[in-house]
């Protein structure tokens, strides 16, 4: 299982994983990793929480939400923002499913991809902001929101077909099974619960219900998830339950 985390946590950040601690596990286990999708946000979260608590204690509220943020998207490599982009140059093109997929595979930037990354990562910075000034324990949060946008993704992943012949969602979309679904939604809830209680659970499933219908529109317009339907989905879950959480 230790292996299996540490190749996930390679998989979705850029944290320096030794190559030993996750080499020679087969493609199709990669899977099972979905169980560990919310501890890896709780790290994520708590790193980029840290540094919200560390850099606030030197410049104050708002230059600590942008840095906490700016964390969070260094910590991945920016793997979910350029999933949203592409997701949302693809689908508000306006034209066919096929031509929309290949819209999504090109590494450049649109309007509208610029747009969704401005308004999530200026969402991010006003929501924890917002937070900070309401005495919200900001570590438990930033943890929180990760959690939540990871466990969430699992919602877009069972029961759901992979929109193209091949790529790196195909290694979940279609593939998890109702336990995985259901084990992983409930130790992202068991967490966010002991971090935030009743009120973060709250939040989480507004994050849930939110992600849950993303999905059904995006199968409905797609025909199916992509991987980046699933960066997609992970930051907007990340939005929805900081602003749930206000």
């Amino acid at each position: 299982m230790s292996r299996l985390f540490f190749a996930t946590l390679s998989f979705m950040s850029r944290l320096p994983v030794p190559q030993r601690w996750s080499q020679g596990l087969d493609l199709d286990r990669y899977v099972s990793g979905v169980l560990t999708f919310p501890v890896i946000g709780l790290l994520l979260g708590a790193l980029s929480g840290l540094v919200f608590v560390i850099v606030q204690a030197w410049c104050g509220i708002p230059l600590a939400a942008f840095f906490a943020v700016l964390t969070l998207a260094l910590l991945t490599g920016g793997f979910h923002l350029d999933g949203l982009a592409d997701t949302c140059d693809g689908v508000f093109s306006a034209r066919r499913r096929e031509k929309m997929l290949e819209i999504m595979r090109d590494s450049r930037l649109g309007t509208h991809g610029g747009l969704a990354l401005i308004f999530v990562l200026l969402a991010k910075v006003l929501a924890v902001s917002e937070l900070a000034l309401r005495d919200t324990p900001m570590l438990a949060a930033m943890a929180g929101a990760c959690i939540a946008g990871r466990s969430a993704s699992v919602l877009m992943m069972y029961r759901h077909r992979y929109a193209r012949e091949e790529g790196l969602g195909n290694l979940f979309i279609g593939k998890i099974t109702f336990r995985q679904t259901w084990v992983t939604l409930v130790i992202g809830a068991a967490l966010v619960a002991a971090l935030l209680g009743m009120h973060g659970l709250l939040a989480l499933l507004v994050a849930f219900i939110g992600v849950f219908i993303l999905g059904l529109l995006l199968k409905r317009t797609l025909g199916g998830q992509t991987g980046d339907t699933l960066g997609a989905a992970i930051e907007l879950g990340e939005v929805i339950f900081l602003l749930a959480l206000l």
